[in-house]
């Protein structure tokens, strides 16, 4: 008998455990794209987070998926050849992870055994701090401090504040700090120093994408990471000159594939490496944890920030993540009646 292949596209909201803010806007929930992969033995699955500082919706996303279910279900669709289908982005992220997934169940062996990983270990995640007044903000570092990593949002101008607050809050956490575009030339020298007195350890994007030049020039007293600025390989050689460190994100890379492409070119480019995510569940973050490995700094904290998750969820001992449960994602679950997942990372 034939195996017919299908798959399924899904649009799913996720409610926040409170309000999340950084400079663009806040927001209560998350919306969410899934890819279900199925051949009526294995099942697998991926998702990703339509972003619209990138230009997507849940629509054009949900569009670009659904393109390319006539080359899954015929069996032309493979991590491979989706590089060259679909651009770096969302949509193409989900499918990849899926295919991780399906590979997986199909052929038994561990994600991080495809993926050229010695161990897939526990992490220790960042912990972020929404952006708001110098107040709340110490308010809510104080009931952080017991986290060893602290990721603070900041706005823009009075962030010098912001970081003295946090800073008297946690005194004992390593903080970074990330201003998501926010900084002006203007206000740049005076946050940087509030971010030396403060003993910060990492500045992520503090200018505009399209305005990043002029860190040639700034003075970067603490490295200086890319976030919005990077997206895949293609974009390492202009951020050499301005940038010391780089964000990686599945949804900006397009997946897990071109993620490990990219860890590996930014370390030999010379940058440090953070592993880090747009707001997702446990599905999102899980195909991260194998870039996650080979880190400097990893922000995973996403299922950390909602309340409610996926079933079952990632596991956090404080802001330590541990790898996931095979029902979540990188084994390929069986649906021959009675079997469990066994394979073991």
């Amino acid at each position: 008998m034939a195996v017919r292949r299908t798959m399924n596209v899904s649009v799913e909201r996720f409610a926040l455990a409170g309000q999340f803010t950084i400079s663009r806007g806040s927001r209560t929930e998350i919306v969410v794209v899934t890819v279900g992969l199925c051949d009526g033995m294995v099942e697998a699955r991926g998702e990703c987070v339509p972003y619209a500082r990138y230009g997507e919706t849940v629509e054009s996303v949900q569009a670009a998926i659904e393109g390319l279910r006539p080359a899954f279900e015929r069996g032309e669709l493979d991590r491979q050849s989706l590089q060259d289908l679909l651009p770096a982005g969302a949509a193409r992220n989900a499918i990849d992870c899926a295919l991780w997934d399906w590979e997986a169940g199909q052929t038994g062996r561990s994600v991080q055994d495809m993926a050229g990983c010695p161990t897939l270990d526990s992490c220790l995640t960042a912990y972020t701090l929404s952006l708001g007044t110098p107040e709340s903000m110490h308010a809510v570092a104080r009931q952080a401090a017991y986290r060893p990593l602290l990721k603070v949002k900041l706005g823009g101008a009075g962030d010098d504040q912001r970081i003295r607050a946090v800073r008297a809050g946690a005194p004992d956490s390593t903080l970074i700090v990330d201003a998501n575009e926010s900084w002006q030339t203007e206000v740049y020298h005076v946050n940087m120093t509030a971010c030396v007195a403060a003993g910060v350890a990492l500045v992520e994007q503090p200018l505009p994408a399209d305005d990043d030049q002029a860190l040639a020039t700034l003075p970067r007293p603490i490295p200086v990471c890319a976030d919005e600025s990077l997206h895949t390989r293609a974009d390492l050689a202009r951020l050499c000159p301005l940038y010391d460190a780089v964000n990686i994100k599945l949804g900006k890379t397009g997946g897990l594939s071109e993620a490990l492409h990219l860890q590996r070119a930014a370390r030999e480019a010379g940058f440090e490496v953070m592993m880090g995510c747009m707001l997702g569940t446990s599905l999102s973050m899980a195909p991260a944890l194998l870039v996650a490995q080979a880190a400097d700094y990893v922000d995973l904290d996403g299922p950390l920030l909602l309340r409610e998750d996926r079933d079952p969820p990632l596991q956090f001992d404080g802001s330590l993540i541990s790898p996931p449960d095979p029902a979540l994602w990188g084994y390929g679950r069986s649906l021959c009646d009675g079997d469990e997942p066994t394979k073991t990372i």
